[in-house]
């Protein structure tokens, strides 16, 4: 059980419109904060992010003097978002990115040969470049730090020229950059070309060039060779950690009807895209799960002679599968975009969930965003007693009698929101683990 004196870290997955969920999760935490009359002071002092979610962390860390505030900011962004404030989605764009891309997979050896036809990356993110600069203003996280409402924040971007997985973190305390096998971190300033990199899905974003020990690399993905996302919360200090996913943890024993088809093109690349943003943390949990149990066989002189120490972790993931719910609004994209992914094998048939995944990461559109959002919140609230013993936080019984009589999964009346769907999660998991300082 945590204490209200603990210093806690968030850790924000990745997955590009999948990290709608996130937006849900923080709201349902601020409701129960707020009902157990917990201090309106940030709760994560702590907060380090990976790709959309790196986003989502400078959102928090930007307005940390206000917690609330800040997640009700999250919240309206998220819903009114569209697919054209995160990457061209007209016809032009397309043709001059996506669609030369695919040219380049048949006709390259024609082509190559002209430098400017060459394309970087299937969709051109400039309007988050454009999106980011007017609704984040990095110089708060300065204000924050320096005011005591936040400690660290840290991103994660991955080198297209050292292969070295990257933390770039800005923090309050005198904290040692660390070095680690393929893995190393940077003290910085974080700044919109850092959130821009460590967002920048292979293939499907273009990379950013961030300067590092004097000298200029391009940058993708954080989630990429990302073989232990815990670790830097760990490091900046914090002493238990909230995770929240992007997919589900553990999927159900039975199993589910597949295709005898040859996979199409979105269906491999959807599958590339959840080896690298979903699997590594639940290895990486798996692996504090195992370091946890060998320490309690240790005796308390062992333990001493150590660098390993324990480690509260709470992880929030969705109970259901977000490709499908991507599934169901394909629909909602832009007609260029479908025109686009059509070619690579994505469909709105019904049923047909082969590009669902791929589809996933790339549905920023409200129908598919608010869905994601009602599903991270009625899984966080299903899961309100662990949240409440993590935090240290007591409801008062007043407060407890009057929650059985309202139903955890309706959302509070809002604008151009809709109501939230019933759920109950059995993906959020508390437990004890540890990890090397």
């Amino acid at each position: 059980m945590g204490t209200p004196h603990t210093r806690t870290g968030l850790i924000l997955m990745g997955g590009g419109a999948r990290a709608a969920y996130q937006v849900g999760v923080l709201r349902a935490i601020a409701e129960i904060a707020e009902q157990a009359a917990a201090p309106t002071t940030n709760p994560f002092p702590i907060i380090a992010g990976t790709s959309a979610g790196a986003i989502n962390a400078a959102g928090l860390a930007c307005g940390a003097d206000d917690f609330g505030h800040a997640v009700r900011s999250l919240d309206a962004v998220w819903s009114a978002l569209h697919a054209e404030q995160v990457y061209r989605a007209d016809s032009l764009g397309i043709l001059q990115t996506g669609a030369r891309w695919l040219s380049m997979l048949s006709l390259g050896w024609l082509i190559a040969r002209w430098r400017r036809a060459r394309p970087r990356s299937l969709l051109d993110n400039s309007p988050l470049h454009d999106l980011l600069g007017r609704l984040m203003d990095t110089r708060r996280i300065d204000y924050a730090l320096r005011h005591g409402h936040l400690h660290a924040l840290a991103v994660t971007a991955s080198s297209y020229a050292s292969g070295h997985h990257v933390t770039f973190y800005q923090c309050r305390e005198d904290i040692q950059p660390w070095t680690r096998t393929q893995r190393l971190a940077v003290r910085t300033r974080i700044t919109r070309d850092h959130l821009l990199a460590s967002s920048a899905i292979p293939f499907v974003f273009p990379a950013v060039p961030l300067e590092i020990d004097g000298h200029i690399e391009h940058f993708g993905d954080g989630s990429m060779r990302q073989a232990a996302p815990i670790s830097p919360a760990v490091h900046l200090g914090a002493q238990r950690i909230l995770v929240i996913g992007a997919g589900r943890m553990h999927e159900p024993a039975e199993r589910r009807p597949v295709s005898a088809d040859y996979p199409t093109l979105a269906q491999i690349a959807g599958h590339a895209l959840s080896n690298i943003f979903l699997d590594a943390l639940a290895t990486d949990v798996e692996r504090l799960q195992r370091i946890n149990h060998t320490l309690s066989q240790m005796t308390p002189e062992q333990r001493e002679r150590t660098r390993l120490r324990p480690i509260d972790v709470l992880v929030i993931a969705p109970s259901q599968r977000l490709d499908d719910i991507a599934d169901r609004h394909v629909g909602a994209l832009p007609a260029p975009v479908r025109a686009l992914l059509r070619g690579m094998g994505v469909t709105s048939r019904p049923g047909d969930t082969r590009g669902a995944v791929l589809a996933s990461y790339l549905l920023f559109e409200p129908e598919y965003v608010l869905d994601l959002i009602a599903l991270g919140r009625a899984d966080t609230l299903a899961r309100r007693a662990d949240v409440e013993r993590f935090f240290g936080w007591e409801r008062p019984a007043s407060a407890a009698g009057h929650d059985r009589g309202r139903p955890a999964d309706r959302e509070p009346a809002m604008a151009d929101q809709r109501e939230f769907a019933d759920g109950c999660a059995d993906a959020a998991v508390g437990f004890k683990a540890v990890a090397s300082a």
